[in-house]
């Protein structure tokens, strides 16, 4: 069954936009949890513009489901992983001034490196997964880097929506039953929202973990955080 992990980092942006601590991250991620959440990621980057290394080593200790690292590997991110020990740590290639997470890694290209990092994480029994774009080339590329699972980029899926679900998401089944052929975990992220989740999860329904923040906090603008967290939920656990 689809699990749902939120990321924080929304809430981290409006309380620097302002400065002091409002809204409290480390509230949020309690009450995510509370609300229903069965995981929390957060993706700290070097500018700390939203989640700080400080606030993940805050965070980890009151998360009692799963928590998720996602960022760029760069050294100052591995160290900050290698300290706090999550559940899962997902590699991401985004430059340090990415606006956000915009491709997937080419994992035939950094194929040496990529086996380094999750050589590193393994060791401290962290799960790894390698964020890719909907190929199976990719995927393939990522199983003999030695990870556990992937992370397919949704943006194209949840842009090509609208105009046709069948189309928007043939590569994404297309490299989802390679990953599961291969034997890796599935994760998905980015774009995911009320209007395109259900069908992600009816046609992949071997999706492991779907990690959502940006349509979940502009919902929660609306709905209130523990209706729109519900609401996810919803749309994930349809079997």
């Amino acid at each position: 069954m689809t699990r749902l992990s939120v990321n924080i980092n929304k809430i981290a942006t409006i309380r620097n936009a302002r400065g002091g601590n409002m809204p409290d991250v480390e509230k949020a991620a309690v009450d995510c949890e509370r609300f229903g959440a069965e995981g929390i990621t957060v993706h700290p980057r070097p500018d700390e513009r939203h989640i700080r290394y400080s606030d993940v080593r805050s965070i980890r200790p009151l998360v009692k489901t799963e928590f998720n690292i996602e960022g760029n590997p760069i050294p100052s991110f591995v160290d900050l992983v290698l300290e706090v020990v999550p559940d899962q740590v997902t590699l991401v290639p985004d430059a340090h001034d990415a606006i956000t997470s915009n491709q997937g890694w080419n994992t035939l290209a950094n194929k040496d490196f990529l086996t380094d990092i999750c050589k590193i994480f393994k060791a401290k029994g962290i799960r790894t997964s390698i964020f890719i774009d909907p190929s199976p080339e990719m995927a393939a590329g990522a199983k003999v880097c030695g990870c556990d699972r992937v992370e397919l980029y949704t943006a194209d899926y949840a842009a090509m929506y609208p105009s046709g679900p069948e189309k928007a998401i043939e590569p994404y089944l297309r490299t989802a039953e390679v990953v599961k052929e291969l034997g890796l975990g599935l994760n998905a992220g980015h774009d995911l929202n009320l209007e395109n989740l259900e069908y992600f999860i009816r046609t992949i329904p071997w999706t492991d973990e779907v990690s959502i923040g940006h349509a979940v906090i502009c919902d929660a603008l609306y709905m209130g955080l523990e209706q729109t967290i519900q609401a996810y939920l919803s749309k994930i656990k349809i079997f």
